[in-house]
């Protein structure tokens, strides 16, 4: 989500916007506790309060439901100030799978935390309408876009590794499902790009694997690209825009038929991945796509597009409730 909202800033500017995004490393912060890679920040709420009203903004967007969101969301309450909020990370099934929390619980603090905002922004449309059902507001379409000028088929890294390689690249925690993708009988390498807290754990039980760490830029382009599919195990991303940089890369997707992946390969005209319950039969199938069809659909993606839709989306501070759906766009 941060690269996400990096990029929107930038497009924003581009159009002669003033855009001000506000993170944790703007506080005092702490390493989230299991996943040191995030940090909350500690105590946010009078300088949030200030830094908003020095910047004083015709749209408030509450991009995540931490410490900093539930303080932006106290402070807009206080305010009377309409928002919106995007809901991009799976918190009640990342919170089951690390600390046995019942899905019932977490979704009844989510549905509290977006309730007050005048708009709930998701990826897909299968989000839209699984968040729909568990008794969401008001939830709205907002895409994802790729950089596709860093992200390209050429040049490709030379990985020295048996061949066919199969690639994950992302974070290397338990939400990733990681083991169901290295524990699969597949020919050549599974090679893993990326770090995280469970990194050690399955470098010691997959010993067959390559753990080539973190890439960055024009590096991390060069890993997807020589590669030879590209293997996403999650089952809770609600998009994985890691799926349109191996795209964009030239690179076929093996994955489980799940909110993201179903949503980014069944839109495409053309054969770019393979979705499967048996995420081996979906790997050994991905090996015969035609990786030529895979950059055209990565380039439906535009962060133009992207921006656009977020902007559609967004409220004015002073709208009410009887015009939220009035786009902070529209005249």
């Amino acid at each position: 989500m941060v690269r996400t909202l990096r990029m929107i800033a930038e497009e924003m500017r581009a159009m002669g916007k003033v855009v001000e995004i506000i993170g944790p490393d703007q506080f005092r912060s702490v390493p989230m506790p299991s996943y040191p890679e995030i940090r909350l920040a500690l105590f946010p709420r009078r300088k949030l309060a200030k830094l908003i009203d020095d910047f004083a903004p015709d749209a408030l967007h509450i991009a995540t439901e931490g410490p900093l969101g539930m303080s932006a969301r106290a402070y807009a309450r206080r305010r009377k100030i309409a928002f919106t909020t995007a809901f991009h990370t799976r918190f009640a099934e990342y919170l089951q799978a690390r600390v046995s929390i019942p899905l019932s619980l977490t979704y009844a603090w989510l549905r509290w935390f977006h309730g007050a905002s005048a708009g709930v922004m998701v990826a897909t449309q299968s989000l839209r309408d699984e968040l729909t059902q568990r008794g969401f507001k008001d939830v709205r379409s907002w895409s994802r876009g790729v950089d596709l000028q860093t992200f390209r088929p050429d040049p490709k890294e030379n990985w020295n590794l048996p061949r066919p390689i199969f690639a994950y690249v992302g974070r290397v925690a338990v939400e990733k499902n990681l083991p169901a993708f290295l524990k699969l009988d597949l020919p050549g390498t599974k090679l893993i790009v990326g770090d995280g807290p469970q990194r050690k754990a399955l470098e010691r039980d997959y010993p067959d694997a390559h753990f080539a760490g973190a890439r960055f830029g024009a590096n991390l382009a060069a890993a997807y690209a020589g590669a030879d599919v590209f293997v996403f195990p999650s089952k809770t991303d609600t998009f994985g825009l890691v799926v349109l940089e191996a795209l964009a890369c030239g690179l076929p997707v093996a994955a489980y038929p799940v909110t993201g992946p179903m949503d980014i390969l069944g839109e495409s005209q053309h054969p770019v991945g393979s979705l499967n319950e048996d995420l081996q039969k979906a790997a050994l199938d991905a090996m015969h796509i035609n990786r030529a069809a895979c950059r055209p659909h990565a380039e439906t993606y535009s962060w133009t597009a992207c921006t656009q839709r977020f902007m559609d989306n967004l409220v004015p501070t002073r709208a009410t409730p009887q015009n939220h759906s009035k786009a902070l766009t529209q005249p």
